[in-house]
């Protein structure tokens, strides 16, 4: 099944900051609700993490490993997901009024038991919840410090 998502939020802190707390995976696991385990295994050739994650979605675990194919500091991150999801997700990082514009784009693959008609719209509105909770939980720790 096919999910794709994109979200973004004005956080008020300088895009080299906002990028730089993106770019380390043990961050992305203090702010992103279900992502259990994100831990780097290595810095690529091209400067962007390859590292391993443990996601849980509705009751299901999956785990695997996000590749940066494209690592444009402090402009933009694309992961290609590798695992038992597949798919990739883009950061991109923006000058905005003083502050960034943070954006997640995402397009991944779920295998599951269940059947995409009957597990589609469950994932989808998971999905969309948990970037919108990952989007604001990024804007106040960066903003609180």
């Amino acid at each position: 099944m096919a999910v794709e998502t994109i979200d973004e939020v004005r956080i008020d802190a300088p895009v080299e900051r906002v990028f730089a707390f993106m770019d380390e995976p043990t961050n992305q696991a203090a702010v992103t609700p279900s992502l259990a385990v994100a831990e780097r295994i290595e810095r690529l050739d091209n400067g962007g993490n390859r590292a391993r994650y443990v996601y849980r979605m509705v009751g299901l675990t999956f785990e695997g490993e996000v590749r940066a194919r494209r690592y444009e500091p402090p402009e933009r991150i694309d992961y290609d997901l590798v695992g038992d999801l597949t798919g990739t997700i883009t950061w991109t990082f923006e000058p905005e009024d003083g502050g960034t514009r943070l954006t997640y784009a995402a397009s991944y693959d779920v295998p599951g038991p269940l059947p995409e008609w009957l597990l589609a719209p469950v994932i989808r509105w998971y999905n969309a919840r948990e970037v919108r909770q990952l989007l604001v939980a990024v804007r106040e720790r960066l903003e609180a410090s």
